[in-house]
């Protein structure tokens, strides 16, 4: 008799351990992956710097406050040695601003920021992201902290205008009359009307072809769920 209720102890301490151990939670686990610890929560910090390529062409001269940015990933981010934004990831954003070349004075602008990623796989994150650098503008540069993009000044351009003109003026004039006054009379005409046609042009405008390399900084913590971020396209 006390044999067999040696026995019969024995085999509900068993199961007992066993119960207990299957019920662990994975944190009181030390063979537990990191992933299971943290719930499949992958996270890129702000400031992580993100190269994109853009699809479409963005220009001051048609672009409207609202209208949609397409741009995708052009390089992976990897970060601890795992693969967070593979490379085709397409992105969305949207204009903020957008400021016409001045006929005296003032730069073309515009304002852009960028509102999700969207993967392969469908999975898509809402994300505030701005404009950090334009690296593959020809002669746009980025402005300010708000990461407006400006485009080139024309002054030059102006007055290579109004002393051409001039000079036409004052051959013309002196053509004329065979004097020096008249070359003085016609570049003083000539120098007024190239003024009045620089005036009344405007400078150059932003213009963003498509293909063109913008760098995107993430400005907040952005969490990713791991899972969905690996998850095969449906």
């Amino acid at each position: 008799m006390r044999i067999l209720t040696f026995v019969l102890l024995c085999a509900a301490l068993g199961q007992a351990n066993t119960q207990a151990a299957s019920s662990a939670s994975p944190s009181d686990n030390p063979s537990a992956s990191a992933e299971q610890r943290t719930g499949s929560k992958l996270t890129i910090p702000a400031g992580t710097k993100i190269p994109l390529s853009l699809v479409q062409a963005i220009s001051t001269k048609n672009a409207r406050q609202g209208d949609p940015v397409y741009a995708s990933t052009s390089f992976p981010v990897a970060i601890g040695g795992r693969l967070l934004v593979p490379a085709g990831t397409y992105v969305q954003g949207v204009i903020d601003r957008v400021q016409r070349p001045g006929r005296v004075k003032g730069k073309a602008e515009i304002l852009m920021h960028f509102t999700s990623l969207v993967f392969p796989n469908g999975y898509t994150v809402v994300m505030p992201a701005g404009v950090e650098n334009v690296p593959g503008a020809e002669h746009e540069k980025v402005k300010g902290h708000e990461g407006a993009i400006q485009g080139e000044g024309n002054k030059g351009e102006k007055v290579k205008t109004a002393a051409g003109t001039a000079a036409t003026g004052a051959v013309i004039g002196a053509a004329t009359t065979g004097s020096g006054k008249g070359a003085l009379i016609g570049g003083g005409i000539g120098g007024a009307a190239g003024l009045a046609i620089a005036m009344l042009s405007r400078g150059p405008d932003v213009r963003l072809q498509p293909g063109t390399s913008i760098e995107m900084v993430i400005q907040r913590p952005l969490a990713l769920d791991a899972a969905r971020v690996h998850a095969p396209a449906e």
